[in-house]
């Protein structure tokens, strides 16, 4: 059993979805998934998707993007990121994805100047950064846009999506990749040949004793570049999320966004005393808990929402408030046990700006992949725009490579 295709893409998450949307129409893509369409960690994405403002804000957003990856960032790449936000946005608005709209002057006037695009629309702000600059849909962001994504891929005549569907390995040919093998539900194992393949198969989190990522997701493509010799790169730079509800029950941990925290929520100790400021870089901020954990002798710090609004956090934070409310808190009148867990991989499989691994017609997207935009701790909201921009970026290069073959 084999199949054959233009493209094949390992993963639904936003960043394969974007590439796919990206490709021209008139190649043949089968895409494939490990679970159903929606057990990829773009759907819990919560915060929301960073933007440069205007050309004001460009040296502050680089700076805190360098800052929180302890500048071992690569330069080329958050250049390239932050200078095509404004495009990215323009897609996924263009696509149907709603972003919360500024609702009076004040509010408007409190986030500042902004660029045409994106006049009357409401920004946030998290952890180490300087200034609002996340769009936002409640704190369901990464659902938003991903199943925005999913519905216009699936109206494409050009994509076969395959569920439940494993990738084994690649097919190497002559130092090039020349598609993969894949294994069904049933444990059938067949051949999807391409004349590119493009992995977008998401984290390491399934790695992990506790995790916000879901449990499948083991860096399959991590494995098998290490097999065949592809570059990888920072295997060792694992992000640790700060807050996540702190419960003893098994399986993936639910994570409470840094926009709580950069809406006013604070952590306190044992003793309901304030003790690290909440909007210094995620490793900071881990550290500093972990750290009074061990000094009050517990398996966890509290978050309190008391300085923000109800209605703020029943408009801005639903998911969060009835998540937490099944679990038995009610964080409109009191605190909530916060824990750090396993949460982003800035490390994997090296890539050029153009998402190109080492190995020919071979390329990585998504959080499979380094670029360098993370450096050695990502800044809070930037992975779903780094996605974006380097999938796009990568289904261009494809797109120039077949009208070259073409002529």
């Amino acid at each position: 059993m084999g199949m054959k295709a233009d493209v094949v893409i390992v993963g639904t998450g936003a960043a394969g979805l974007f590439n796919a949307l990206n490709l021209p129409r008139n190649r043949k893509i089968i895409m494939i998934t490990k679970a159903d369409l929606e057990s990829s960690d773009s759907f819990l994405a919560q915060g929301g998707i960073c933007v440069l403002r205007n050309e004001e804000d460009y040296d502050s957003y680089f700076e805190d993007t360098m800052r929180a990856g302890h500048y071992e960032n690569r330069k080329e790449s958050v250049d390239i990121m932050i200078r095509s936000s404004q495009d990215i946005i323009h897609d996924l608005i263009g696509y149907g994805v709603e972003f919360q709209k500024a609702e009076t002057d004040g509010e408007e006037e409190r986030c500042g100047d902004r660029v045409p695009l994106l006049h009357g629309y409401a920004f946030t702000r998290e952890g180490a950064h300087s200034r609002p600059r996340i769009l936002f849909h409640e704190d369901v962001t990464g659902k938003e846009i991903t199943s925005k994504l999913l519905e216009q891929v699936k109206q494409l005549a050009n994509v076969e999506i395959y569920e439940y569907t494993t990738m084994k390995d690649i097919i190497e040919e002559d130092g090039r990749c020349a598609g993969i093998l894949a294994e069904d539900a049933d444990g059938i194992e067949f051949e999807i040949r391409a004349d590119y393949t493009v992995f977008a198969s998401g984290g390491i989190g399934g790695r992990y004793k506790h995790s916000t990522n879901f449990p499948h997701l083991t860096g399959d493509a991590i494995e098998i570049s290490k097999k065949h010799g592809i570059r990888l790169e920072h295997l060792d730079y694992v992000q640790i999320h700060p807050t996540t509800l702190y419960s003893e029950k098994p399986g993936r941990r639910f994570l409470i966004s840094e926009s709580v925290r950069g809406e006013g929520a604070v952590l306190l100790n044992k003793d309901g005393k304030r003790f690290v400021n909440e909007l210094l870089p995620r490793d900071v901020v881990t550290k500093a808990i972990r750290e009074q954990m061990e000094k009050d002798g517990t398996d966890h710090v509290w978050l309190s929402m008391k300085n923000i609004d109800k209605e703020t956090i029943l408009k801005h934070f639903p998911n969060i408030y009835e998540h937490c409310l099944e679990e038995g808190y009610d964080v409109t009148k009191e605190s909530i046990p916060v824990v750090p867990a396993q949460h982003y991989f800035m490390g994997g499989i090296w890539v050029d700006s153009d998402s190109r691994t080492s190995m020919e017609n071979l390329f990585a997207v998504g959080e499979t992949s380094c670029n360098g935009v993370h450096g050695a701790n990502r800044l809070a909201s930037n992975s779903l725009l780094e996605s974006l921009v380097f999938a796009k970026r990568a289904a261009g290069k494809i797109r120039e490579k077949f009208d070259i073959e073409n002529k």
